[in-house]
């Protein structure tokens, strides 16, 4: 092989190796940002997502009964006592069931869209902003609840305090730990430009 063909073969080689290099580097980046923010709509975030939508849709669904029904309870002023702790005077109007009912339901698909388990209507940042938001109430209704019962603060019945004591608050607390994971596990951090929301894709 005469000085011609070596540097030629010499030349290449370095090519090889300076791409192998970049392919390497390119591959450690995403692994690296996936590591960090993870894969947005794995096996566990979508189960999350399902699991958490499908009981607060189900609550909705429950708070728009109760607009016509005390059920599953007998009277209203048992249902005043037990599930609001308040008087039955004082029980919620329908109009206000209706609203809960809406907002629990729009929940409901945040966290879904947000997980990418069901078609987004928007950008993909209010999905996004929507599960944290939705996160964010449950875990203060759910701490929040706790406190005031297990310390009987503020008003409420004894009936009220120990059913938000047992299933009310510790049912927040879970679900806005099942909503807080499905946010986080749907984060998209683009090098250079900040954190951004929404599925992690991967380039070739």
């Amino acid at each position: 092989m005469n000085a011609s063909q070596n540097t030629t073969a010499g030349a290449a080689t370095a090519g090889a190796a300076t791409t192998g290099t970049a392919a390497t580097d390119a591959a450690t980046t995403r692994t690296a940002v996936t590591g960090i923010t993870g894969t947005g709509t794995d096996g566990t975030t979508r189960a999350a997502a399902w699991t958490s939508a499908a009981v607060l849709g189900a609550i909705g669904v429950l708070h728009a009964v109760w607009a016509f029904t005390p059920w599953p309870l007998d009277s209203a002023a048992q249902f005043a006592d037990t599930v609001v702790g308040v008087g039955e005077d004082e029980l919620p109007t329908p109009p206000m069931d209706f609203a809960v009912a809406g907002l629990l339901v729009a929940a409901s698909g945040l966290v879904l869209g947000a997980a990418g388990a069901t078609r987004r209507y928007g950008p993909s940042w209010v999905y996004s902003a929507g599960t944290w938001t939705v996160a964010g109430v449950l875990g203060v209704r759910g701490l929040g609840g706790l406190v005031t019962s297990g310390f009987e603060l503020g008003r409420g019945t004894d009936s009220f305090r120990h059913w938000d004591l047992v299933l009310y608050s510790p049912l927040c607390v879970a679900l806005g730990a099942l909503t807080a994971h499905v946010a986080l596990r749907t984060r998209r951090w683009t090098p250079g430009r900040g954190l951004r929301v929404g599925r992690l894709r991967s380039r070739a």
